[in-house]
């Protein structure tokens, strides 16, 4: 398949080309689009065939639900039943946003959307590409993130024509998405507001409207009740560790590691942030790449996919990583993605 990437206006996108995507949609196929959070792969939501297309596309796991995108409460109705008061809430608060709503589906959805479950993920992106172009469509849009499953997702246009290029026939570019994680997924079906992915909407700021939020403990076995649950996530091909614990003792583990790693002819890169930078760089390692500063954590979820496919590019074989000292806020949902890109090899030090 030829795939054609067109560059569009992320603040004011051109008419003609949102025609252009809506018309593919319509027609059952596949268009990669930006969000606010990372670039999506988009499918008509009510069309099993069409939504069949993005798993082939993406490699990706047939019980592995996906999130339907849409851009007004009145396309949220026809689509769940059980609209909740916290839902409400959560719309009032933080949509358009980086929030994923899990509500009870109606039977208009077909199976392979939901993985068979009974429950449908709802989210409205803020980003006007996205919005104009389920608007221009008419209809909602099921779409998880446009890489290849299991490889960084991606947050700028380049990164989707690496993966799927000759895959789908459109790309919808408008350069990189400004958070970069992807959404919070937040489970609303049961009688406590839990937290199924952590992502740009954080438990603090869920409390605040909601009152007591839980966060899911996914268990062996257990089949996924949102994307990014069960299986190994945002993975360079090179072997990551991931290190956490204060700048001074990273930055003496990172030296002994380097250190082994060339000695067995390894290509070392480091993901580090602002505060160790300046300790790392005598170091020598291969590639030094600042993830941002410890006090600004949006810079960090920000470049967080950028850096892992710079890893990737270059040829790292070995990347050591930075961690989050704290895990509250934006730190809970940068570690979330840290961990299952190193495959839960985690060292607090």
């Amino acid at each position: 398949m030829q795939t054609k990437r067109v560059y569009i206006n992320g603040e004011c996108p051109e008419p003609e080309l949102i025609s252009e995507g809506a018309n593919w949609l319509r027609a059952g196929e596949l268009v990669a689009f930006p969000t606010e959070t990372v670039y999506g792969l988009g499918a008509n939501a009510l069309d099993a065939a069409a939504c069949a297309k993005i798993f082939a596309a993406k490699g990706r796991p047939q019980d592995n639900p996906l999130i339907v995108h849409i851009c007004s409460r009145e396309m949220a109705d026809r689509l769940t039943d059980g609209w909740t008061a916290e839902a409400e809430l959560c719309v009032h608060h933080f949509w358009p946003g980086p929030l994923t709503l899990v509500l009870r589906k109606k039977p208009i959805i077909p199976d392979v959307v939901t993985a068979g479950l009974p429950n449908i993920a709802l989210r409205m992106p803020s980003h006007p590409v996205a919005l104009r172009l389920i608007e221009e469509s008419g209809l909602p849009i099921a779409a998880p993130s446009a890489n290849l499953s299991g490889k960084p997702s991606p947050t700028n246009g380049s990164h989707v024509w690496r993966d799927l290029k000759g895959k789908i026939p459109l790309i919808l570019d408008a350069g990189v998405c400004s958070v970069g994680l992807e959404s919070t997924v937040l489970d609303l079906s049961g009688d406590i507001p839990t937290i199924l992915r952590p992502g740009g909407i954080t438990r603090e700021q869920l409390e605040e409207v909601l009152g007591k939020v839980e966060v899911d403990v996914p268990k062996e076995n257990q089949a996924p009740k949102a994307p990014g649950m069960k299986y190994r996530h945002y993975s360079p091909q090179g072997e990551m560790i991931l290190l956490v614990g204060s700048s001074d003792r990273v930055v003496h583990r990172m030296g002994l590691e380097i250190q082994r790693g060339h000695a067995r002819l390894k290509k070392v890169g480091i993901l580090c942030t602002l505060e160790s930078a300046p300790l790392l760089h005598n170091l020598l390692p291969d590639l030094l790449f600042v993830l941002g500063s410890k006090e600004r954590p949006h810079e960090i979820a920000a470049n967080l996919f950028e850096g892992l496919r710079i890893c990737d590019e270059q040829g790292m074989d070995l990347i050591l990583t930075e961690g989050m000292e704290e895990e509250t806020g934006l730190g809970a949902a940068i570690m979330n993605r840290l961990q299952k890109a190193a495959g839960q090899r985690i060292e607090f030090l």
